[in-house]
């Protein structure tokens, strides 16, 4: 999410699993996907058996990925950085990049500030404070012209446009310092970066896989964004058989990010509200960016995004005179990490917490820490399948007797104990249905959360409090509210009118009370509500989407646009606008997908 989002627009994989077969040339650096995603990697194989795709294997160990590979380079552990490097500065250096692509839909053309500068003997950028070591990268933006838009040089000359910066700075990354920094033998380097460099071209694509390899690596960020760089570079993104695609190492993973899992966000990764931003207009400006004549921005309908949010979760109460509740959501200083978090609970300065499927003994480092932390709190809640060893950390202190917290394990079901929807890798919204009963006491996700939301309201509406008004007024129009069901959570987050929604000739497209057909409908006047815009369209009028199972596929590509739903508006390859040339003809007739 933080490498690829700042890049390409949503953090998210790009193509998907089946696409991989499409793709000329494989790169799986980061990742070990014939042992992690055996189901996954079969397309991979596909590719090479149908087509004579090459499997290019980069990995500090000789895994199982490796051994099916037809090339593997042994690199040296956390030197991955100096080889994108190295990959980039050849593909610039010999001029192998996709020039018409890169100039049409990337900022290579954009001129940058005079403020900007690199030092390669210090390895800092302008603008750092080192008290505070932090940027002002308000000195890295872009010249404006007379509207407020960057200025640019299509014939990508200027010595300050981004790309004529970009091959300055990636100038260093030598095929020789490649070679020291890496351990990977010149010769070999060099083979693979010309096999990288040749799928420029326009009836060509390289697809890469990644994993936690990457995404758990210290400078994951960077790491990932680096390929960003690449594939745009070559013109490897929205084609088949292109792409940065994330592994996920779940099978809801994407789900999770999507609905707001990590605490950065809202769902549909709407932002928090900033104490800096007390009012709804001032919220929206701040997260709305301007137009270029070039793109798209469906981020300028933030404000229709938000404010049908807004509607879902408060319904009547949401109006226009009081900002649609906007007052009713927190104001934060900043988003905390979970670093952060964990510090705070070791100061002691948490009083609470709920743990829903995580267990952060397994997961984060430093475990003494964390569990005399986790003792310092007066209460935590673990819903889990299994006393985890974060619901008994108190058998890992010591003297048990001194830990303070008041633990509820509160048992849940397996996935094969519920209903609902997965979201994976590639984006796809598909329904599960339950098989059996969970075992016990044990109850999923939507019983618990309807107990504990109406026994909360219920206290509230009882003894009041300082600020009851969310909870009082939270939609919850559920047949039974003590037990939600997934469809009834799905159809709210798919949206629906709250008034007749006319088009631009006043005919009506909804009618008020009817499913909303997709995110292009929704409105910033409080007549549409939207639990998540990102998926609507999943559950329309005409049913539910995610249970599809339509294995059509009109253009050979492994789309299947009839099974699942996916995000958005069912597309399986992001930014596709990108796989024809800006007059709408495709790069290549091989590669068409529009």
């Amino acid at each position: 999410m933080a490498s690829l989002a700042p890049r390409l627009g949503r953090g998210a994989m790009t193509n998907g699993w089946n696409d991989i077969k499409n793709a000329d040339l494989i790169l799986v650096m980061g990742g070990n996907p014939a042992e992690n995603h055996p189901c996954g990697f079969k397309w991979a194989i596909k590719a090479r058996q149908e087509k004579g795709t090459k499997i290019i294997c980069v990995d500090p160990r000789f895994n199982r990925t490796a051994a099916v590979s037809d090339i593997f380079l042994q690199i040296r552990p956390g030197s991955d950085l100096a080889f994108m490097g190295g990959l980039i500065n050849y593909v610039l250096q010999n001029k192998k990049y996709n020039e018409e692509y890169i100039k049409h839909f990337t900022n290579a053309a954009y001129i940058v500030k005079d403020t900007y500068n690199f030092d390669p003997q210090t390895g800092l950028f302008s603008g750092y404070d080192p008290e505070k070591r932090k940027y002002d990268q308000s000195l890295w933006g872009y010249e404006l012209d007379e509207k407020g838009m960057a200025k640019k040089d299509m014939t990508l000359e200027h010595p300050r446009c981004v790309f004529q910066l970009m091959k300055q700075f990636y100038s260093r990354y030598t095929p020789e310092v490649v070679e020291k920094l890496t351990g990977i033998p010149k010769d070999k380097f060099l083979e693979v970066a010309k096999l990288i460099a040749e799928t420029s071209a326009p009836d060509k694509s390289m697809t890469h896989l990644y994993a936690l390899g990457w995404t758990h690596h210290s400078i994951g960020t960077q790491l990932i964004g680096s390929m960003a760089i690449l594939q745009l570079l070559l013109g490897n993104i929205g084609v088949p058989g292109g792409g940065v695609n994330a592994l996920r190492g779940h099978a809801n993973v994407q789900g999770m990010t999507d609905l707001a899992g990590e605490g950065r966000f809202l769902p549909g990764y709407l932002k928090p509200p900033l104490a800096t931003q007390q009012s709804l207009k001032d919220h929206i400006e701040a997260n709305t960016p301007k137009a270029v004549d070039t793109s798209m921005n469906y981020w300028s309908n933030y404000g229709k995004f938000y404010v049908s949010l807004l509607k879902a979760w408060f319904g009547n109460a949401a109006t226009p005179e009081n900002e649609f509740a906007y007052h009713y959501l927190p104001k934060i200083e900043k988003v905390i990490a979970m670093d952060e978090i964990l510090d705070r609970m070791y100061r002691g300065k948490m009083e609470g917490l709920v743990s829903v499927g995580m267990n952060i003994l397994a997961s984060n480092p430093n475990v003494k820490k964390i569990v005399e932390g986790l003792g310092k709190l007066k209460w935590m809640v673990v819903i889990d399948v299994f006393e985890t060893e974060m619901a008994a950390f108190w058998k890992y202190v010591d003297d048990p007797s001194k830990v303070q917290t008041e633990v509820f394990l509160l048992p849940s079901a397996l996935f094969a104990e519920k209903e609902g929807s997965y979201t994976n890798s590639g984006r796809v919204i598909k329904w599960k249905y339950k098989a059996v009963d969970p075992p016990g006491e044990a109850k999923d996700e939507f019983w618990i959360a309807g107990q504990l939301f109406m026994r909360i309201r219920q206290l509230y509406k009882k003894e009041g409090g300082k600020f009851p008004d969310p909870i009082l007024n939270l939609t919850w129009n559920f047949q039974n509210p003590y037990y939600p069901t997934a469809e009834e959570v799905l159809r709210e987050m798919n949206g629906y009118a709250l008034a007749d929604i006319t088009d631009d000739k006043g005919n009506v497209v909804v009618k008020k009370g009817e499913r909303v057909p997709g995110f292009a409908v929704l409105k910033d006047d409080g007549t549409t509500a939207c639990g998540m815009w990102l998926y609507s369209g999943v559950f329309p009028q005409t049913g539910n989407r995610a249970k599809s199972t339509d294995l059509s596929d009109p253009s050979g590509l492994g789309v299947y646009p009839g099974y699942g739903f996916s995000w958005p508006a069912n597309r399986r390859i992001l930014y596709n606008r990108a796989s024809a040339d800006p007059s709408g003809k495709p790069w290549s007739e091989k590669k068409k997908y529009l």
